[in-house]
């Protein structure tokens, strides 16, 4: 007769082996040798049928099994976690809140100040990521993200604000004078500054400027969004960002926003597990939407 479920030691093994990509550390993690972690994820492949793991270069890569499992065990695991942290009185661990890198050092960063003024008994550690976190939110408490719905249905979603993008440029670029008095069409002769974090930013904002998509001409080309308004700071083309990445450097003057923001149909959001908010998360959902709308 089957099991209906899989061995929970098998399955410790193989959740720990995939939240690390490795067996060596799943190994240590579990107090355990690598080839009973090995064993382990072995006889799990056996019942199933199908291999979870797939060697990639020194590392560990799922398979789309392996990723499925995975997402189940460590939607079961966490909240254990959680829950057995609490029980032994760790109630005051940090609350782990994710976030891209970008958001993190132009937003995050220059608030905590004022956050641990305004909740003193909040503790904060700060991951920053790119990308979308997985539907676990493996490894996070919570995930501060600009994203368009539908968000994943395991989240429960604290929305904070619309989303508002635009164009940027310093007035140190060579055609600033010419640009800042000009209309949005005057983008489509400049090699616009991107980012590959945010493809479609450019083509949404020309949609909402009724300037065709297809007529943009993009230029250099960033991986993270942070990087791409340094450059465009140091005068080196028009860049985009949301309002308030840049809303310091316009105060300053070091950008200016000629052709204003628009909304583009996401939002700013503080998402959880579903049915794991708290006092915690609540208060600092709560702060956070202030913050966005000072």
């Amino acid at each position: 007769m089957s099991r209906d479920l899989p061995p929970l030691n098998a399955l410790r093994a193989f959740e720990a082996a995939a939240r690390l990509g490795s067996l060596a550390a799943a190994a240590a993690e579990l107090y355990v040798t690598h080839g009973a972690v090995s064993r382990h994820i072995k006889a799990l492949e056996a019942e199933l049928g199908t291999a979870l793991f797939q060697r990639q270069g020194r590392g560990l890569a799922l398979t789309p099994a392996g990723h499925r499992l995975h997402e189940a065990a460590a939607a079961a695991f966490e909240p254990l976690r959680r829950a057995w942290a609490g029980l032994r009185g760790a109630g005051e661990t940090p609350l782990v809140l994710g976030c891209p890198g970008s958001l993190l050092a132009r937003w995050m960063i220059p608030r905590l100040e004022r956050l641990k003024a305004d909740l003193p008994g909040l503790r904060l550690h700060l991951a920053a990521s790119e990308g979308t976190p997985d539907a676990a939110l493996t490894g996070l408490d919570a995930a501060l993200l600009i994203g368009t719905p539908p968000w994943p249905p395991g989240w429960q979603v604290h929305r904070l604000g619309d989303e508002r993008i635009g164009p940027v440029v310093s007035p140190r670029h060579p055609a600033h004078a010419r640009l800042a008095g000009a209309g949005p069409e005057a983008l489509l002769d400049e090699p616009l500054l991107h980012t590959a974090s945010r493809p479609g930013a450019w083509p949404e904002w020309a949609r909402r400027n009724g300037l065709d998509p297809a007529a943009l001409r993009l230029g250099t080309g960033f991986e993270h969004l942070y990087y791409l308004l340094e450059a465009a700071a140091a005068g080196l083309g028009v860049a985009i960002a949301p309002q308030e990445l840049v809303q310091a450097d316009l105060d300053s003057g070091r950008l200016a926003a000629p052709w204003g923001f628009v909304e583009t149909g996401g939002e700013w959001a503080l998402c959880t597990r579903r049915g794991d908010t708290g006092p915690r998360v609540a208060a600092l959902a709560q702060w956070l939407r202030r913050e966005l709308h000072a």
